[in-house]
């Protein structure tokens, strides 16, 4: 026997389960990859450790050659052999390849062997090394024996922690913050606010998902360390060598140790989801609690364990995973580092469970528009705790890094911070209207649950082979025989087309997501607040940005004390540093039109090594002139050393700029600079310019 249906209806189109989730983490992938291109073109991280001083000295000649070169710096670093390389002027290797840790009184000092019977001729010493905060860093310097000559080793242009490499690796540590953030944070909203969320599928997937977001940025890290602090090139990410000795490293041994935790939180995330999430539906189902984390009296105390042990075991883990951040990074270097690691570890939990709980109540008023206003109260308070420690963290973090008010002006850290406390400001002013939302969403009546439609029960029926009030009724018996290929009967007598059967399961869900969404609109109340909690999670993107830079950038009071180290005279080669630049202003006539102009000259420090040079081109009328070409040269006409090249780049109407334009030893050097006004109309002009 055969049962007629209704005609079937065309299959609705509906919106993924996990839209809200889905989106959450697709922003964050993507904040990261926007936010590592930033940081690429902003250059390589800056780092922590700085050189402070050098023997010999930054462009310093010595009459023989010395046994070593040594490196001081401003903090320790891990170094390795060939950290640093002394090439000669053919390119040729003059160390021993051994480095040597001489450190002692305070002093960070590294150094590495020369070979014996040297020429004499300018060497290059370039190092590279990796800071106690896990950032890559590199420089290099020349010095002469005997007397300076030409060279055929370039300086290397600095990309250390940059390129493609950086761009990965800056994306990877940001996806890592806000997946850490996301996990933490929903797994705290659910057992401290709302349990009956352990049930609700789409925060079972932000935090799942989460945990593999923060699993993959952890694994890309890794193996990102070998090019990142190294070459510099992608397909060394795959090193095995390489690898170990990262593995050897502290930022290696707290990136495993974060795999570790890792295992252990997907544990607690199993249990949570399963053990607990059971038990809580068999406390509602049987009377015994609302759902939102009320116990009703005579409730079996198996689930209050249960949260109980999850509450202790998954702090312990939440704080571990943060420690690794703090055990490798600015809190692990500096000042009072047994104060700042547990501090950075509270900071780092308080900022997941206000900005990860944020991103679980926007998807629990999104999917879920049932959730007890109780629940929205309890991450209320919740979030005002985590605002107090935030604030309290953030004022000691900020004075340990910074130092003073020159350097939270003056410094790229310390207008970092000011943005980040702009942001942080912003996202409090916000709060205020949700918590407004808040009190409202505790006042209103509760808002009914999404009712079946006739169309919905009559889904559900026909999925289920049996008839509902509302369907057509049952033809009679045919005693036309089955086509072939038609579907058996069963034991209802109602035929079960398992493609029938999927059809009206998709309709089912579809219609039961439009009545939720329906119900959740129709509350003005939770539309408001979500809304708010919507602008709270958006502004709390870009602060987990400005927070990641923050990392990857040089703390205020360590630029200071470089800067006052150079100025006193402990940086490389300070003793032949002037106080001011060199300045020259020489006149100047191409021959044609608009020809006559003036040169104005600024060479600064004017000292052995590394200088900047900057030319001012104006015409007759003191107005910034527009010329096509501008070079300059360098000789030392009584050493014949000479000339040297250099090629400014146009940084604004009529000015040149050149950096680390390198001189290599003091005296008269006669500068040459030729002006093009037009393209047959140019001249070269000189003036002698006091070095060292």
């Amino acid at each position: 026997m055969t049962t007629t249906t209704a005609p079937a209806r065309p299959p609705v189109r509906r919106l993924p389960a996990g839209g809200p989730v889905r989106a959450l983490l697709a922003a964050l992938v993507l904040a990261g990859t926007v936010f590592g291109a930033l940081l690429t073109a902003a250059g390589p991280a800056a780092a922590h450790a700085a050189l402070t001083a050098s023997n010999p000295k930054d462009g310093a000649v010595v009459a023989t050659a010395p046994a070593e070169v040594s490196l001081t710096f401003s903090e320790h670093l891990a170094m390795g052999d060939d950290s640093i390389r002394v090439l000669g002027p053919s390119g040729q290797r003059a160390d021993t390849g051994s480095v040597r840790d001489l450190s002692a009184d305070g002093r960070v000092v590294h150094a590495v062997g020369l070979r014996p019977g040297l020429p004499d001729g300018t060497y290059t010493v370039a190092w590279q090394a990796v800071s106690a905060d896990s950032h890559p860093i590199s420089g290099a310097f020349t010095f002469s024996i005997g007397a300076p000559s030409a060279t055929t080793v370039p300086l290397p242009g600095g990309e250390t922690g940059g390129g493609l490499v950086g761009f990965l690796y800056d994306a990877a540590r940001y996806t890592s913050y806000g997946g850490f953030a996301l996990m933490v944070g929903g797994a705290a909203f659910i057992l401290l606010c709302w349990p009956r969320g352990a049930s609700v599928r789409s925060l079972q997937r932000l935090v799942a998902r989460s945990w593999t977001v923060l699993t993959g940025a952890t694994l890309a890290m890794l193996l990102l360390r070998v090019p990142y602090t190294g070459s510099g090139k992608l397909a060394d990410a795959f090193d095995l060598a390489g690898l170990q000795e990262v593995l050897e490293t502290k930022t290696g041994a707290a990136l495993v140790s974060r795999l570790l935790l890792l295992g252990a939180a997907a544990l607690f995330i199993a249990v949570l989801f399963s053990t607990y999430a059971q038990r809580v539906r068999a406390g509602v189902g049987a009377g015994g609690g609302t759902g939102d984390g009320t116990e009703a009296e005579g409730t079996d105390g198996g689930r209050a364990d249960l949260a109980f042990g999850l509450g202790v075991g998954g702090a312990v883990v939440s704080a571990g995973i943060a420690a690794t951040w703090a055990l490798s990074e600015h809190a692990s270097t500096g000042i009072q580092t047994g104060v700042a690691m547990p501090v950075d570890v509270l900071h780092l939990l308080a900022v997941a469970g206000w900005l990860g709980g944020l991103a679980a109540l926007l998807t629990a008023l999104r999917r879920e528009p049932s959730i007890e206003p109780a629940a929205v109260r309890r991450f209320s308070a919740v979030a005002f705790v985590c605002v107090v420690v935030l604030a309290v963290t953030g004022l000691y973090q900020s004075w340990r890094q910074i130092g003073s008010w020159s350097a939270l002006t003056g410094t790229e850290y310390g207008q970092l911070l000011l943005a980040k406390a702009a942001l942080v400001a912003v996202l409090v002013v916000i709060a205020r209207f949700s918590r407004r939302w808040t009190a409202r969403l505790v006042t209103a009546p509760a808002v009914p649950g999404p009712q079946k439609s006739p169309e919905l029960k009559e889904s559900t029926a026909a999925a289920a082979g049996t008839a509902s009030p509302s369907a057509a009724p049952a033809a009679a018996p045919s005693s036309r025989p089955e086509e072939p290929g038609a579907a058996e009967e069963n034991v209802t007598g109602a035929a079960v087309d398992p493609a029938r059967a999927a059809q009206l399961a998709r309709q089912r869900t579809a219609l039961a997501d439009t009545a939720r969404r329906k119900a959740r609109d129709a509350d003005p109340v939770r539309s408001g607040l979500r809304r708010a909690v919507l602008a709270e999670a958006a502004v709390a993107a870009v602060v987990l940005a400005v927070t990641t830079v923050l990392t990857a950038t040089e703390p205020g009071r360590t630029e200071e004390a470089a800067d006052r180290a150079a100025v006193s005279g402990s940086s490389p080669s300070a003793d032949s540093r002037p106080r001011g630049p060199a300045e020259a202003t020489i006149p100047f006539d191409t021959g044609g039109p608009n020809g006559k102009g003036t040169v104005r000259l600024t060479l600064g420090p004017a000292a052995p090594g590394a200088n900047e040079l900057t030319l001012r081109i104006t015409g007759t009328a003191g107005k910034p002139l527009e010329a096509p070409e501008v070079r300059a040269s360098f000789t030392l006409l009584d050493q014949e050393i000479g000339p040297l090249p250099v090629t400014p780049v146009k940084v604004a109407p009529g000015q040149w700029r050149a950096g680390r334009v390198q001189i290599p030893m003091p005296g008269d050097w006669l500068v040459k600079v030729t002006v093009r006004t037009s393209d047959i109309d140019q001249t070269t002009v000189d003036e002698n310019v006091k070095i060292g």
